[in-house]
Protein backbone atom coordinates (compact mmCIF):
# COMPACT_ATOMS: atom_id res chain seq x y z
CA UNK A 1 0.00 0.00 0.00
CA UNK A 2 1.58 3.36 -1.01
CA UNK A 3 2.26 5.54 2.25
CA UNK A 4 0.14 8.79 2.33
CA UNK A 5 2.21 12.01 0.95
CA UNK A 6 3.63 13.87 3.99
CA UNK A 7 2.11 17.35 4.69
CA UNK A 8 3.87 20.61 4.19
CA UNK A 9 4.31 23.44 6.39
CA UNK A 10 3.39 27.07 4.65
CA UNK A 11 4.39 30.02 6.02
CA UNK A 12 2.16 32.93 5.75
CA UNK A 13 3.79 36.44 7.32
CA UNK A 14 4.10 35.52 10.74
CA UNK A 15 1.83 32.00 10.26
CA UNK A 16 2.96 28.50 9.45
CA UNK A 17 0.05 26.55 7.92
CA UNK A 18 0.15 22.96 7.99
CA UNK A 19 -0.92 21.24 4.36
CA UNK A 20 -2.37 17.61 4.49
CA UNK A 21 -2.32 15.82 1.12
CA UNK A 22 -0.47 18.28 -0.84
CA UNK A 23 -0.20 15.95 -3.91
CA UNK A 24 -4.45 14.93 -3.39
CA UNK A 25 -5.33 15.94 -7.61
CA UNK A 26 -8.23 19.11 -6.86
CA UNK A 27 -8.88 19.65 -10.45
CA UNK A 28 -8.78 16.63 -12.89
CA UNK A 29 -8.82 17.92 -16.31
CA UNK A 30 -5.29 19.75 -15.49
CA UNK A 31 -3.72 17.48 -12.46
CA UNK A 32 -3.74 20.80 -10.33
CA UNK A 33 -3.52 19.51 -6.97
CA UNK A 34 -3.87 21.00 -3.04
CA UNK A 35 -0.66 22.06 -3.29
CA UNK A 36 -1.11 23.82 -6.27
CA UNK A 37 -4.23 25.76 -4.88
CA UNK A 38 -2.34 26.83 -2.21
CA UNK A 39 0.27 28.52 -4.26
CA UNK A 40 -2.04 30.12 -6.39
CA UNK A 41 -3.73 31.88 -3.84
CA UNK A 42 -0.55 32.82 -2.26
CA UNK A 43 0.26 33.95 -6.06
CA UNK A 44 -2.64 36.57 -5.50
CA UNK A 45 -2.33 36.89 -1.53
CA UNK A 46 -3.36 40.60 -1.61
CA UNK A 47 -5.71 40.25 -4.33
CA UNK A 48 -7.74 37.83 -2.49
CA UNK A 49 -7.48 39.50 0.99
CA UNK A 50 -8.94 42.76 -0.22
CA UNK A 51 -11.44 41.30 -1.89
CA UNK A 52 -12.49 39.28 1.28
CA UNK A 53 -11.60 42.15 4.09
CA UNK A 54 -13.64 41.92 6.87
CA UNK A 55 -16.82 39.97 5.03
CA UNK A 56 -18.45 37.38 6.10
CA UNK A 57 -17.80 34.61 3.99
CA UNK A 58 -19.42 31.16 3.08
CA UNK A 59 -16.92 28.37 2.24
CA UNK A 60 -17.51 25.89 -0.71
CA UNK A 61 -15.35 22.98 0.39
CA UNK A 62 -14.06 19.93 -1.73
CA UNK A 63 -13.07 17.61 0.12
CA UNK A 64 -12.21 14.75 -2.22
CA UNK A 65 -11.18 17.32 -5.26
CA UNK A 66 -14.31 18.41 -7.69
CA UNK A 67 -14.92 14.72 -8.21
CA UNK A 68 -16.12 14.50 -4.68
CA UNK A 69 -18.91 15.98 -2.27
CA UNK A 70 -19.26 19.74 -2.46
CA UNK A 71 -19.64 21.57 0.82
CA UNK A 72 -21.40 24.74 1.57
CA UNK A 73 -20.11 25.85 4.73
CA UNK A 74 -20.73 29.11 6.87
CA UNK A 75 -19.42 28.21 10.41
CA UNK A 76 -15.61 27.90 11.14
CA UNK A 77 -15.30 24.21 12.60
CA UNK A 78 -14.15 23.83 16.05
CA UNK A 79 -10.43 23.64 16.21
CA UNK A 80 -9.54 25.94 13.83
CA UNK A 81 -6.40 27.94 14.92
CA UNK A 82 -6.70 31.11 17.37
CA UNK A 83 -5.94 33.80 14.64
CA UNK A 84 -9.17 32.31 12.23
CA UNK A 85 -11.14 35.73 12.70
CA UNK A 86 -14.86 35.30 12.35
CA UNK A 87 -18.44 37.01 12.38
CA UNK A 88 -21.16 35.87 13.68
CA UNK A 89 -23.96 36.39 11.96
CA UNK A 90 -28.06 35.34 12.73
CA UNK A 91 -30.50 34.07 10.80
CA UNK A 92 -33.95 35.20 12.00
CA UNK A 93 -36.32 32.10 10.00
CA UNK A 94 -34.37 29.37 11.91
CA UNK A 95 -33.64 31.49 15.09
CA UNK A 96 -29.76 30.21 14.61
CA UNK A 97 -26.47 31.75 14.16
CA UNK A 98 -23.05 31.23 12.23
CA UNK A 99 -19.70 32.27 12.91
CA UNK A 100 -18.29 32.65 9.18
CA UNK A 101 -14.51 33.39 8.48
CA UNK A 102 -13.76 37.00 8.31
CA UNK A 103 -10.14 37.37 6.25
CA UNK A 104 -8.07 39.91 7.56
CA UNK A 105 -4.83 38.35 6.57
CA UNK A 106 -3.38 35.71 3.90
CA UNK A 107 -2.53 32.86 6.26
CA UNK A 108 -6.48 32.83 7.28
CA UNK A 109 -7.26 32.13 3.11
CA UNK A 110 -4.35 29.34 3.02
CA UNK A 111 -5.90 27.75 6.52
CA UNK A 112 -9.11 27.89 4.86
CA UNK A 113 -7.81 25.84 1.78
CA UNK A 114 -5.99 23.30 3.70
CA UNK A 115 -9.34 22.91 4.88
CA UNK A 116 -10.25 22.22 1.50
CA UNK A 117 -11.86 25.35 0.45
CA UNK A 118 -11.83 26.20 -3.18
CA UNK A 119 -14.09 29.18 -3.43
CA UNK A 120 -14.90 32.00 -1.62
CA UNK A 121 -18.19 33.61 -1.27
CA UNK A 122 -18.18 36.95 0.59
CA UNK A 123 -21.10 39.02 1.70
CA UNK A 124 -21.63 42.46 0.30
CA UNK A 125 -21.35 43.90 4.27
CA UNK A 126 -18.58 44.03 5.98
CA UNK A 127 -18.05 42.85 9.99
CA UNK A 128 -18.72 46.59 11.31
CA UNK A 129 -22.07 46.63 10.09
CA UNK A 130 -23.56 43.39 8.90
CA UNK A 131 -26.77 44.67 7.85
CA UNK A 132 -25.62 47.53 6.30
CA UNK A 133 -24.29 46.67 2.33
CA UNK A 134 -20.74 48.83 0.94
CA UNK A 135 -20.73 46.91 -2.05
CA UNK A 136 -22.89 46.30 -4.98
CA UNK A 137 -22.94 43.59 -7.48
CA UNK A 138 -23.99 43.34 -10.83
CA UNK A 139 -24.43 40.32 -12.02
CA UNK A 140 -24.38 40.01 -15.92
CA UNK A 141 -25.83 35.98 -15.86
CA UNK A 142 -26.42 34.92 -19.50
CA UNK A 143 -29.03 32.05 -20.21
CA UNK A 144 -28.61 28.89 -21.58
CA UNK A 145 -28.43 29.56 -25.23
CA UNK A 146 -26.62 33.02 -24.98
CA UNK A 147 -23.12 33.43 -26.21
CA UNK A 148 -20.64 35.18 -24.54
CA UNK A 149 -20.37 37.86 -27.44
CA UNK A 150 -23.90 39.17 -25.48
CA UNK A 151 -22.69 39.10 -22.43
CA UNK A 152 -19.98 41.65 -23.48
CA UNK A 153 -22.20 43.91 -25.02
CA UNK A 154 -24.42 44.01 -22.36
CA UNK A 155 -21.48 44.99 -20.47
CA UNK A 156 -20.64 48.21 -22.20
CA UNK A 157 -24.31 48.76 -21.60
CA UNK A 158 -23.69 48.76 -18.32
CA UNK A 159 -20.63 51.21 -18.30
CA UNK A 160 -22.44 53.54 -20.36
CA UNK A 161 -25.07 53.88 -17.25
CA UNK A 162 -22.78 53.74 -14.79
CA UNK A 163 -20.71 56.52 -16.51
CA UNK A 164 -23.98 58.64 -16.58
CA UNK A 165 -24.27 58.18 -12.83
CA UNK A 166 -20.85 59.18 -12.32
CA UNK A 167 -19.83 55.98 -10.89
CA UNK A 168 -16.74 53.82 -11.28
CA UNK A 169 -17.26 50.22 -11.69
CA UNK A 170 -15.08 47.38 -11.43
CA UNK A 171 -15.04 44.45 -13.70
CA UNK A 172 -14.55 40.71 -13.63
CA UNK A 173 -15.41 37.90 -14.63
CA UNK A 174 -17.05 35.54 -12.75
CA UNK A 175 -14.94 32.01 -13.45
CA UNK A 176 -17.82 30.93 -15.15
CA UNK A 177 -20.23 31.81 -17.97
CA UNK A 178 -20.67 35.41 -17.19
CA UNK A 179 -19.34 38.93 -16.40
CA UNK A 180 -19.58 40.72 -12.84
CA UNK A 181 -19.13 44.54 -11.95
CA UNK A 182 -18.52 45.90 -8.34
CA UNK A 183 -19.20 49.22 -7.14
CA UNK A 184 -18.30 50.55 -3.63
CA UNK A 185 -20.95 52.05 -2.05
CA UNK A 186 -21.84 53.92 1.31
CA UNK A 187 -23.18 51.60 3.75
CA UNK A 188 -26.19 54.01 4.63
CA UNK A 189 -28.70 51.54 3.92
CA UNK A 190 -29.77 47.85 4.34
CA UNK A 191 -30.04 45.20 1.87
CA UNK A 192 -33.59 45.86 0.76
CA UNK A 193 -33.14 49.21 -0.36
CA UNK A 194 -29.55 48.37 -2.34
CA UNK A 195 -31.50 45.27 -4.19
CA UNK A 196 -34.07 47.93 -4.41
CA UNK A 197 -31.35 49.98 -6.18
CA UNK A 198 -29.70 47.39 -7.94
CA UNK A 199 -33.39 46.07 -9.72
CA UNK A 200 -33.94 49.97 -10.59
CA UNK A 201 -30.46 49.41 -12.74
CA UNK A 202 -30.71 46.52 -14.10
CA UNK A 203 -34.12 47.89 -15.83
CA UNK A 204 -32.38 50.74 -17.12
CA UNK A 205 -30.10 48.28 -18.77
CA UNK A 206 -33.10 46.48 -19.72
CA UNK A 207 -34.34 49.81 -21.22
CA UNK A 208 -31.39 50.32 -23.33
CA UNK A 209 -30.75 47.03 -24.88
CA UNK A 210 -33.00 43.87 -26.28
CA UNK A 211 -29.87 41.59 -25.13
CA UNK A 212 -31.07 41.90 -21.17
CA UNK A 213 -34.36 40.84 -19.08
CA UNK A 214 -34.91 41.36 -15.48
CA UNK A 215 -37.88 38.95 -15.50
CA UNK A 216 -38.04 37.63 -11.96
CA UNK A 217 -39.00 33.49 -13.43
CA UNK A 218 -36.45 31.35 -15.12
CA UNK A 219 -39.22 29.67 -17.25
CA UNK A 220 -40.51 33.27 -18.39
CA UNK A 221 -37.13 34.22 -19.61
CA UNK A 222 -36.11 34.52 -23.24
CA UNK A 223 -32.68 31.83 -23.11
CA UNK A 224 -30.91 33.92 -24.92
CA UNK A 225 -30.37 37.07 -23.13
CA UNK A 226 -28.89 37.92 -19.66
CA UNK A 227 -30.32 38.27 -16.55
CA UNK A 228 -29.08 41.40 -14.83
CA UNK A 229 -29.30 39.40 -11.40
CA UNK A 230 -30.09 42.40 -8.68
CA UNK A 231 -31.45 39.79 -6.14
CA UNK A 232 -27.41 38.99 -5.97
CA UNK A 233 -27.93 42.25 -3.81
CA UNK A 234 -30.26 40.36 -0.89
CA UNK A 235 -29.04 39.38 2.99
CA UNK A 236 -26.47 36.32 2.60
CA UNK A 237 -26.58 36.02 -1.07
CA UNK A 238 -23.19 35.62 -2.41
CA UNK A 239 -21.16 35.09 -5.12
CA UNK A 240 -17.64 34.00 -6.26
CA UNK A 241 -14.97 37.06 -4.91
CA UNK A 242 -12.20 38.71 -6.93
CA UNK A 243 -9.30 35.98 -7.28
CA UNK A 244 -11.50 33.19 -5.97
CA UNK A 245 -10.95 29.77 -8.33
CA UNK A 246 -13.93 28.21 -9.04
CA UNK A 247 -14.73 24.47 -8.86
CA UNK A 248 -14.79 23.52 -12.49
CA UNK A 249 -12.48 21.43 -13.98
CA UNK A 250 -10.22 23.66 -15.55
CA UNK A 251 -9.52 25.80 -12.21
CA UNK A 252 -11.10 28.88 -13.57
CA UNK A 253 -10.23 32.32 -11.80
CA UNK A 254 -13.24 34.97 -11.24
CA UNK A 255 -10.41 37.69 -12.32
CA UNK A 256 -10.63 41.37 -12.65
CA UNK A 257 -10.50 42.76 -16.43
CA UNK A 258 -10.22 46.42 -17.10
CA UNK A 259 -13.01 48.03 -19.23
CA UNK A 260 -10.44 48.11 -22.25
CA UNK A 261 -10.72 44.20 -21.87
CA UNK A 262 -14.20 43.72 -21.88
CA UNK A 263 -13.82 42.86 -25.89
CA UNK A 264 -11.26 40.33 -25.91
CA UNK A 265 -10.67 38.73 -22.31
CA UNK A 266 -11.54 34.89 -22.25
CA UNK A 267 -12.95 34.08 -19.33
CA UNK A 268 -11.63 30.54 -20.09
CA UNK A 269 -7.88 31.61 -19.85
CA UNK A 270 -7.69 32.76 -16.49
CA UNK A 271 -6.88 29.78 -14.35
CA UNK A 272 -4.43 29.28 -11.48
CA UNK A 273 -1.97 28.07 -14.34
CA UNK A 274 -2.19 32.23 -15.82
CA UNK A 275 -3.54 34.59 -13.19
CA UNK A 276 -0.24 34.65 -11.52
CA UNK A 277 1.29 35.95 -13.83
CA UNK A 278 -1.55 38.73 -14.68
CA UNK A 279 -1.47 39.46 -10.96
CA UNK A 280 2.32 40.23 -10.81
CA UNK A 281 2.47 42.18 -14.20
CA UNK A 282 -0.52 43.66 -13.19
CA UNK A 283 -1.47 43.89 -9.47
CA UNK A 284 -4.66 43.90 -8.06
CA UNK A 285 -6.75 45.59 -10.55
CA UNK A 286 -9.59 46.09 -7.88
CA UNK A 287 -6.99 48.03 -5.02
CA UNK A 288 -8.82 51.01 -5.74
CA UNK A 289 -12.06 50.06 -4.98
CA UNK A 290 -12.50 51.21 -1.83
CA UNK A 291 -11.27 54.58 -2.26
CA UNK A 292 -14.79 55.12 -4.82
CA UNK A 293 -17.13 55.03 -2.45
CA UNK A 294 -21.02 56.29 -4.26
CA UNK A 295 -24.32 56.99 -2.88
CA UNK A 296 -26.83 55.45 -4.49
CA UNK A 297 -29.68 58.29 -3.87
CA UNK A 298 -29.76 58.38 -7.76
CA UNK A 299 -30.62 54.93 -8.14
CA UNK A 300 -33.32 54.97 -5.19
CA UNK A 301 -34.90 58.07 -7.29
CA UNK A 302 -35.00 55.59 -10.35
CA UNK A 303 -36.73 52.94 -8.33
CA UNK A 304 -39.48 55.46 -6.83
CA UNK A 305 -40.15 56.87 -10.26
CA UNK A 306 -40.55 53.14 -11.73
CA UNK A 307 -42.36 51.66 -8.38
CA UNK A 308 -39.81 48.71 -9.04
CA UNK A 309 -41.19 46.09 -7.35
CA UNK A 310 -39.40 42.84 -8.91
CA UNK A 311 -42.70 40.17 -10.75
CA UNK A 312 -43.31 37.28 -9.04
CA UNK A 313 -40.74 38.48 -6.21
CA UNK A 314 -40.16 35.53 -3.79
CA UNK A 315 -37.27 37.53 -2.04
CA UNK A 316 -36.13 35.49 1.17
CA UNK A 317 -35.10 38.78 3.68
CA UNK A 318 -32.88 36.22 5.42
CA UNK A 319 -31.72 34.52 2.49
CA UNK A 320 -29.77 31.14 1.78
CA UNK A 321 -31.61 28.04 2.67
CA UNK A 322 -31.54 26.39 6.00
CA UNK A 323 -29.01 23.54 4.62
CA UNK A 324 -26.71 26.74 3.95
CA UNK A 325 -26.98 28.16 7.58
CA UNK A 326 -25.84 24.76 8.90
Amino acid sequence: MPSKPPAVEIEVDDKVVRVSNPDRVYFPETGATKLDLVEYYLAVGPGIVNALRERPCMLHRFPKGLAGEKVHQKRVPQGAPPWVETVRLHFPRWNRTADELCVTELAQVVWAVQMSTVEFHPWNSRRADTERPDEWRIDLDPGPQCDYATVRRVAHVVHEVLDELGVEGFPKTSGSKGLHVYVRIRPDHGFKEVRRAAHAFAREVERRTDDVTTTWWNKDRDPAQVFVDYNQNARDHTIAAAYSVRGLPDARVSTPIRWEEVDDADPRDFTIATVPQRFAELGDLHERIDETAWDISPLREWADRDDAVPEGDDEDPDGGSEEDAG
